[in-house]
């Protein structure tokens, strides 16, 4: 067994594990020695010395010295054992929860002092300690200051200690991965000194030594190097080349009452190099809330069918997949012949879809995850776009890849902007496209915030914009009024406005019925009603231009990003849009700075980087859903050096074309043998 196998090892081969123990690992999920390692200590606990009875508070760790007189074993299941003992004639009991007669009486015995350790507890006028974590007959044996760990009942923490320095005996000297240069800047510290000091020191006190860094780069380092593999394996596969000639695009372009920023004509140029390359496309086109992503990726779609392939577009909700084919089908029908299929598709309309997809009848589908089916079969498919790709994993995006066969090129496109230390963990198995530039035509969205007790200027404001023939939409957070969370529910808001505005009102939520949504959405598209309550269901992509007005309730319980987003359904059209973000009267002081925030900032760059600060980057969108585990010590607002760091890395690995293999097994042991196990 070689070095990097021992630690991936099972922990069913480490001494002192047995069938009890073992289960007891998988409850905490710790599977290989790896997991027991990573599974590092919360705190230093330091314990009281020899302590009186008397001067015991609860809640504090002691050691005491004890001379146990009399046993108290129940014959009732599920009653804990205890054990009465005395000191200088004052009585405590140690309580013992899923412990045998016979050990509590082999590390208890009576009338002889023993030394315990534990919390002091209080319980029907007596103290007391349950299931204390250490017993010793010799007190000299007692450790008095440890590491606090999660254990789960049934593992203590004297078995704990007991089999983690037993993987410490064995662990080896791995052979190191970093280059030179790096390992300078961290004093030449080994993983394996590194990981046994953050066990064995108080780990809150050494998060700026050498050792606690050390382990930070090599988690991101890692996860950088699976990511960027990726995207060199997809750079490898060779397609057939598109061929398409600029004077097609710039008919489109002509009919256009409007003419592209800097930005979307370099992606365009991007994504056409890429198209027309070798090489497969893997390429995300990333862009604020209205920067025209939607046009850049249609023009490249146009592209890809002028040049003899389908394209299939993938939205994340049917809503949205429906309004992409209403807006290709009424502006390039001269072009393409679109079709849309989703979940509620009736049998023969698919059975239409299939047949006439797979007979080249059709170029462009548009879908939600129905576009990849088994049952589905493309003619000729040549370009798959992915719009909110955020919804999305590593794992997803690549499987994606490989379903449009070698010469299918990607485009996936996001509205979500991600800090920079974030964009390599999620998206460095891609090239990237940024549009950060909006249209010339689209107007700053004015944005207020006012107390809900205001409701009536709200309404009397409302009412003007309708005189002045503008749509709103009015965002609420929950379907149903729940007792747990104290959210206005859009079903109430909407009966409270019907009252007001009568047939003018109308709801859209997630519990509807496509047919009920499609209805209500033509309503609002016709201008058939003026104020449309939703919940955040019109977060992704919903384009109205008429609706200038957005109200967000209870916007304090909502991210800066996903405000952002909610906030990116309005100013559409030429006309000035408005937000108006709600709040109650009790809003704590970080609500107060995020909705400030807001208020003075309409760059979703910089309202991203704000929230990574604000919550932290498990909060941020597209983290959680990217397939990759939380990072056990890496953190992109503490450890921004170290990321810069770790991207320059693998930007020299990638320009030298360094082999990936000496890299494998670093990969493999941050946790990611699912993807890597297919790309090595």
């Amino acid at each position: 067994m070689n070095d990097f196998e021992y630690l991936l090892s099972s922990i069913e081969t480490i001494k002192g594990v047995g069938k009890k123990t073992l289960s007891l690992f998988y409850k905490k999920k710790i599977f290989t020695i790896f997991d027991l390692l990573w599974h590092l200590p919360m705190a230093k606990i330091q314990i009281n010395e020899d302590t009186e009875i008397e001067d015991l508070q609860v809640g504090k760790v002691y050691n005491i010295k004890l001379i146990p007189i009399k046993y108290n074993f129940p014959r009732i299941r599920n009653l804990p054992n205890k054990v009465i003992c005395e000191k200088n004639n004052i009585k405590l009991d140690c309580i013992f929860f899923n412990s045998y007669e016979g050990y509590i009486k082999k590390i208890l015995p009576l009338n002889k002092e023993v030394s315990i350790n534990g919390k002091a507890g209080y319980f029907r006028n007596k103290f007391q300690f349950v299931n204390p974590s250490q017993v010793k007959t010799d007190s000299s044996n007692l450790i008095l200051d440890h590491n606090k760990y999660s254990l789960t009942e049934g593992l203590s923490l004297n078995k704990f200690n007991q089999i983690i320095n037993n993987v410490f005996k064995k662990l080896p000297e791995l052979d190191e991965w970093l280059p030179k240069d790096v390992l300078k800047i961290f004093d030449h510290v080994s993983w394996k000194e590194s990981i046994i000091k953050l066990h064995r020191e108080d780990i809150n006190s050494i998060k700026n030594s050498n050792y606690y860094k050390r382990l930070v780069f090599d988690e991101i380092f890692a996860n950088f190097l699976l990511t960027s593999k990726i995207r060199s394996k997809i750079k490898k596969i060779k397609k057939k080349n598109k061929t398409f000639d600029s004077n097609f695009q710039n008919k489109i372009l002509e009919n256009f009452k409007f003419k592209l920023t800097n930005d979307q004509i370099l992606a365009l140029e991007n994504i056409n190099k890429d198209m027309k390359s070798k090489q497969k496309m893997f390429r995300l086109l990333q862009g604020d809330v209205g920067s025209g992503k939607t046009i850049v990726s249609v023009i490249a779609a146009l592209n890809a069918i002028n040049s003899g392939y389908q394209v299939a577009i993938m939205a994340p909700t049917e809503i949205l997949a429906t309004q992409h084919f209403k807006f290709i089908s009424e502006n390039f029908k001269y072009y393409c012949r679109p079709e849309v299929l989703t979940s509620k598709t009736d049998y023969k309309k698919r059975k239409k879809i299939l047949n006439e997809l797979s007979n080249n009848k059709i170029d462009i589908l548009i879908g939600t995850h129905s576009l990849f089916q088994d049952k589905l079969s493309y003619y000729k498919l040549g370009l798959i776009i992915i719009d909110e790709q955020h919804k999305f994993g590593v794992n997803q995006r690549k499987k994606l890849s490989d379903k449009g066969g070698d010469d299918c090129d990607v485009l996936v496109m996001s509205a979500t902007p991600i800090p920079r230390t974030m964009m390599m963990t999620i998206y460095g198995d891609m090239d990237i496209s940024l549009i950060k530039t909006k249209p010339i035509n689209r107007k700053p969205i004015k944005t207020y915030s006012k107390n809900e007790i205001k409701i009536k200027e709200i309404i009397q404001f409302i009412k003007k914009e309708i005189f002045n023939k503008n749509q709103i939409f009015w965002v609420c957070p929950l379907i149903n009024e729940s007792k747990k969370i104290d959210h206005q529910s859009a079903i109430t808001k909407y009966k409270s406005l019907e009252k007001i505005f009568n047939d003018k009102v109308d709801i859209i939520h997630g519990s509807m019925d496509k047919n009920e949504k499609d209805l209500v959405l033509k309503k609002f598209h016709d201008k058939k009603i003026d104020i449309l309550v939703s919940t955040t269901v019109i977060e992704v992509g919903i384009d109205f231009p008429n609706a200038n007005v957005i109200i967000i309730e209870n916007s304090n319980k909502y991210g800066l990003s996903q405000l952002h987003q909610l906030r990116g359904r309005v100013g559409r059209g030429s006309k000035e849009a408005k937000c108006i973000l709600m709040f109650k009267s009790n809003l704590s002081e970080n609500a107060r700075n995020r909705i400030n925030i807001l208020k003075n900032n309409d760059d979703g760059f910089k309202i991203a980087e704000e929230d990574l600060h604000i919550r932290g980057y498990g909060d941020i969108l597209g983290f959680k859903q990217s397939g990759l585990k939380n990072y056990n010590l890496a953190d992109p607002i503490q450890h921004k050096d170290l990321f810069i760091l770790a991207e320059r890395q693998i930007k020299k690995i990638e320009k030298n074309n360094f082999n990936f293999k000496k890299y494998n097994k670093l990969i493999k042991l941050y946790d990611k043998v699912s993807v890597i196990n297919e790309i090595i």
